[in-house]
């Protein structure tokens, strides 16, 4: 019996009329938390090159996968190989550079080729989006947030001239070092903590005004 085995097994056993009390309370809603606590934990020991407990922490992420996987497969809605198998069809799917007789050279290439893949996936199934920018998970992190926007914004050369001030960024990047930018975004952070302002609102906000400045520019010139 393979690892993976061993602990849907023991997964199940905890779940079981006679298993954990804490375990059999839990739900999906309950969990949530604890995937982000596990996530955070995971990525601090990625920024920190720590590989021994990332192993560990990586395992601590698992786990949810498999608990939910449980969850729902005692109320008959998916297994746990019902995951496993979709996401592994959607990688053979999405990498026909690999599987297929597709090419992609670089890395750029591989990402167009799975956006390209996914888009049509989606307007296959009736999930064509109208708006410019794609929906975004309603609990990503405003930095991550604004990050997904400007790469959109430059990706398809979208007009957002005079919206964002695109020469002042460019003069920004060119000097910008990694322990440059964390040091500018951290004293930014304090401030805002200083004068009472939502650092997360506020960039929230922002994005949604270039994103609806750019949306209104592209609606126009169709």
């Amino acid at each position: 019996m393979s690892a993976i085995d061993d602990l849907r097994q023991t997964m199940a056993r905890l779940r079981a009329p006679d298993g954990c009390p804490w375990d059999r309370e839990q739900t999906h809603a309950t969990l949530a938390r604890h995937l982000i606590d596990e996530c955070s934990e995971l990525l601090d020991t990625i920024d920190r090159g720590d590989i021994p407990h990332m192993r560990e922490e990586l395992g601590d992420v698992l786990l949810q996968v498999v608990f939910h996987a449980q969850l729902a497969a005692e109320r008959g809605d998916f297994t746990f190989d019902d995951v496993a198998r979709e996401i592994n069809d959607k990688l053979v799917r999405r990498h026909p550079h690999v599987f297929g007789d597709a090419t992609a050279g670089n890395a750029e290439q591989v990402i167009d080729v799975w956006e390209g893949i996914k888009a049509q996936e989606k307007a296959a199934a009736g999930k064509v989006e109208s708006q410019v920018f794609k929906k975004l998970p309603p609990r990503l992190p405003a930095l991550l947030f604004a990050e997904d926007v400007a790469k959109r914004i430059e990706k398809q050369r979208l007009p957002a001239d005079g919206v964002v001030d695109a020469a002042a960024i460019a003069r920004r990047a060119e000097a910008l070092t990694p322990e440059a930018a964390g040091r500018a975004l951290y004293e930014l952070a304090a401030a805002c903590r200083a004068r009472g302002i939502d650092p997360e609102l506020a960039l929230r906000r922002e994005c949604d005004r270039v994103m609806h400045a750019v949306e209104a520019r592209v609606a126009a010139q169709a």
